[in-house]
């Protein structure tokens, strides 16, 4: 029983922590700039990105090998970076290529940091964070919005305190539209009413209204398949926000720590040519205050739930899609303690 216990305590801390084996965004495009490291903390783990002289993005531990600095306060030259305290250089691979207060140093080709392998597709940077399971990055499939020239898409990033679960527990809830975003632009009609249907998916599930489409935030799909964890949803729009049909969102939630997260949030729409520049410029001049006007009421409700809410929580039929979703993630977790399990077994009989 203890042993059952404990096992339940470590897939629950890991999965608080950030669930690994998946391509993560950890910052727009623009964010980061030619010539300057970047900061983020990842799942807790502190790391540093920069672009290099072709402008590919480089990720690597934030810790310099010769005494712990980090890097991101460093400067970039070329493809490297340097550290600011005592010049030692690094590349991309986390090998000391350099370190200039003495030459011919033993440091000098010693691989001696983390490195990540990093994409960009969406105006957005993605890292991949491996698990024991999967320690190798697969190739990266972003969501199809972001590679068709069908779509328009806006990245957003925001910073929210609270654990990144909330944030996807929240997108698999439709029914929470219709009373915390009723006052909205777009989410305030329909029945506050119904019951939901899960539909399995091949990477993933869509759960949706019974009685309700195309009236307010009326479905979820979640995606969850070898590379990528992302949800999707549309919500209808009005013929004077523009044309392209339904608003759809497409939504990542990165984990710093258990205590906070980025989500990340893409606009889309299905607009082509001129239609498409008449979007862009409707977005940016009236509807963009309106959605972060949604996205501060989920941020101010989910912030505002105990860390612990889990023990004392009473689901109910609306529920099925949260529930689904913390299965899915708890059985990534277990498939990561396998492997990790297996892996010291074996060191153990070396």
């Amino acid at each position: 029983m203890q042993n059952s216990q404990s096992n339940r305590n470590r897939v629950e801390e890991y999965v608080s922590q950030g669930l690994r084996g998946f391509w993560m965004p950890v910052a727009t495009s623009v964010q980061l700039k030619a010539g300057k490291p970047l900061a983020r903390r990842v799942a807790g783990e502190n790391l540093v990105m920069w672009r290099d002289g072709a402008g590919h993005v480089h990720c690597i531990e934030d810790f310099c090998p010769h005494r712990g600095a980090k890097l991101s306060l460093g400067r970039v030259h070329g493809d490297h970076i340097a550290c600011w305290y005592h010049g030692v250089t690094v590349d991309g691979t986390g090998t000391v290529v350099r370190v200039p207060a003495m030459p011919e140093c033993a440091l000098e080709g010693r691989k001696a940091l983390t490195s990540y392998e990093t994409a960009e597709a969406g105006g957005a940077v993605f890292i991949y964070l491996p698990s024991a399971d999967r320690p190798e990055a697969p190739e990266f499939t972003p969501p199809e919005e972001f590679v068709s020239d069908e779509w328009q898409v806006f990245p957003c990033m925001t910073h929210w305190d609270c654990n990144y679960r909330f944030s996807l527990d929240n997108a698999a809830d439709p029914m929470h539209a219709s009373y915390l975003h009723a006052d909205s632009f777009t989410l305030a009609y329909g029945s506050k009413q119904d019951t939901m249907k899960l539909e399995k998916r091949e990477k993933g599930f869509q759960i949706e209204r019974v009685s309700q489409q195309g009236v307010n935030f009326d479905y979820t799909e979640v995606v969850i398949d070898e590379g990528v964890m992302f949800f999707r949803l549309d919500i209808p729009y009005p013929d004077g926000a523009g044309p392209g049909g339904p608003f759809r969102i497409i939504g990542f939630a990165t984990p710093i720590d258990e205590h906070t997260h980025h989500s990340f949030f893409w606009r889309c729409r299905k607009v082509q040519g001129v239609a498409a520049e008449s979007w862009r410029f409707l977005y940016r001049a009236s509807l963009e205050d309106r959605h972060w006007h949604v996205l501060e009421q989920d941020r101010t409700m989910l912030e505002s739930i105990p860390e612990d809410a889990r023990r004392r929580e009473m689901l109910y039929q609306h529920d099925i899609g949260v529930s689904r979703l913390r299965q899915m993630m708890v059985k990534r977790a277990k498939e990561h303690f396998k492997a990790l399990d297996a892996q010291e077994a074996e060191k153990e009989s070396a």
